[in-house]
């Protein structure tokens, strides 16, 4: 029987690249949106789901259960970006992406493992980013809520191993998605004392995104997971500068390596 999967936020960038290319291998796949009606052509089920809302989620894993009997595969993918310098960055939105990027995986884990525990199997993957492996100038709080996902899900896996439920994270770099038009970002104001500094970097980031790669190889790496039969905690997909960097973070003198992110950065 096919496994099957059940994606969030499967209707765009990443998320949409790992279901088609899951779908076409010959998982069941479902997908989640805010606002499914939105996206009438996608290529496989998409299910009303908002990170944020218990409710919803709960609803949501019903139905996916109900209609296919289980659910072997979750992927925890939806997310939202946010960028600014910290000291500018209002607080509430800091709390609105940590519920996102942070609470919404573990409330959608929280609804799925009942189920995964009575099948006596399951697999988590948790779509982080390589920016979580490092503190990132003008994306601290967006690296911050990656990294605090990637270290919960080290716990995770310590404490499903005897329901033989495994739990991953799959760290990629920049990838060509609408990532950026979603993204709340801080206005960049001449007044500001990190004006035209942030400026500079809010568009180069933009512009990493827009030339990023086909996020197809993040579907690869995940398909690679699912079929791995004792799957490693931690992957990594992106270019290989990007791989680069976390081996340099891993390796060097913190003060070495800040002094390369700066010169990097231009600060």
């Amino acid at each position: 029987m096919s496994k099957v999967v059940l994606i969030t936020g499967g209707s765009s960038g990443i998320g949409k690249s790992i279901g088609e290319f899951l779908s076409k291998k010959g998982f069941q796949v479902y997908g989640t949106s805010r606002n499914p009606k939105n996206y009438v052509d996608s290529l496989f089920p998409l299910v009303a789901l908002d990170v944020t809302d218990v409710n919803s989620i709960n609803n949501c894993i019903s139905q996916v259960i109900a209609k296919a009997g289980r659910l072997d595969v979750l992927i925890n993918n939806a997310g939202i970006g946010i960028t600014g310098p910290l000291e500018e960055t209002p607080l509430s939105e800091i709390d609105h992406c940590f519920d996102t990027n942070f609470k919404g995986p573990i409330r959608v884990i929280q609804s799925v493992l009942p189920s995964m525990r009575n099948s006596k199997e399951g697999l988590i993957i948790n779509i982080t980013s390589i920016a979580g492996a490092m503190g990132l100038p003008f994306r601290g709080i967006y690296s911050a809520s990656k990294a605090a996902l990637s270290l919960v899900t080290e716990s995770y896996n310590l404490e499903l191993k005897k329901f033989g439920i495994k739990c991953c994270n799959l760290a990629p770099g920049d990838f060509a998605t609408n990532i950026a038009a979603g993204r709340f970002h801080v206005k960049s104001d001449i007044a500001s004392p990190y004006h035209p500094l942030y400026e500079e970097n809010l568009n180069q980031m933009n512009a990493d995104v827009l030339s990023g790669s086909d996020p197809i190889e993040v579907a690869r790496a995940v398909f690679k997971i699912m079929n791995a039969k004792k799957p490693k905690i931690h992957y990594v997909v992106g270019s290989p500068l990007q791989r680069l960097s976390l081996l340099l973070k891993k390796v060097l003198p913190s003060k070495m390596f800040e002094r390369i992110l700066a010169k990097h950065y231009h600060l």
